[in-house]
């Protein structure tokens, strides 16, 4: 068989993640090696056996693996076809030195709600725009983490204020365009990140960040309507760019926001 080797890497816009890796390996072996942050790893295919701390581990694609900073590990394929894998590194500002300990002792978790919210966190990662959700989503996913590692742990999370989901919701509306990050809706409400979005999806069924599309998708669809092109639509509602626009729009409406405009002489705006 020919060794294959695919990868890809970015850093993206959002406080904590200091690397997204995706790599698919059907030979490569990592020697020994260390880093100075956490590697939260998912395999997606195959499987990937390595070494920590001098004992044995593997990866089989229903676990979430969390390899803690300043451990040295390897890693090399577990089946003859190798494996894909994605990956976060994530600074200290996520999981602090306190919790390497219990990361060392079990660095795989087989949590399937877990597993499926950190391919949620790189779909989100992937694409322009969506930093609002990808904190909203790593936010969930280092309060499961730190449960995992600190099960008795006495940082948990009080019932949510009065009030707390409706300040953010006004917060959002008056952020429509330019929009507001996590940390600095939780500075400005005084609350926990997580808590803050906990207490928002529990008021109003949808997390922030879907809410915050949903209300920009509306105002896009009533300036494709009034005749504005998608491009000038896009930087008036507060998206990325025309792609970003692009796909939120299909996947709420059905439809480009191109053709959803052609047909503004239909009754397509319910």
């Amino acid at each position: 068989m020919v060794a294959r080797q695919e990868v890809s890497a970015w850093r993206p816009r959002v406080p904590g993640v200091v690397e997204v890796f995706h790599a698919h390996f059907t030979a490569h072996a990592y020697p020994m090696h260390v880093h100075d942050v956490w590697t939260l790893l998912i395999v997606d295919d195959g499987a990937v056996r390595y070494d920590l701390n001098r004992r044995e581990h593997g990866t089989p694609g229903d676990t979430v693996s969390l390899l803690p900073p300043q451990v040295p590990h390897n890693g090399s394929p577990a089946t003859p076809h190798g494996f894909r894998k994605r990956v976060l590194y994530l600074d200290l500002t996520q999981l602090d030195e306190s919790f390497i300990g219990a990361a060392v002792d079990g660095p795989d978790l087989v949590d399937p709600l877990l597993r499926r919210r950190v391919g949620q966190l790189h779909t989100a990662l992937a694409d322009r725009g969506g930093e609002l959700e990808a904190q909203s989503r790593l936010t969930l996913i280092r309060e499961r983490l730190r449960t995992h590692l600190r099960p008795r742990s006495a940082d948990r999370e009080r019932p949510a204020a009065p009030g707390l989901a409706h300040g953010l919701r006004e917060l959002l509306d008056a952020r429509l365009l330019h929009g507001v990050t996590l940390d600095e809706a939780a500075r400005l409400l005084h609350a926990h990140p997580t808590h803050l979005v906990r207490a928002f999806s529990g008021e109003f069924g949808i997390a922030p960040h879907q809410y915050l599309t949903a209300r920009r998708l509306d105002r896009a669809r009533r300036l494709l309507l009034d005749g504005l092109p998608p491009g000038e639509v896009a930087a008036a509602t507060g998206f990325y760019d025309q792609s970003h626009l692009n796909r939120s729009f299909k996947r709420l409406v059905g439809t480009t926001p191109g053709r959803f405009a052609r047909q503004r002489g239909d009754d397509t705006t319910s």
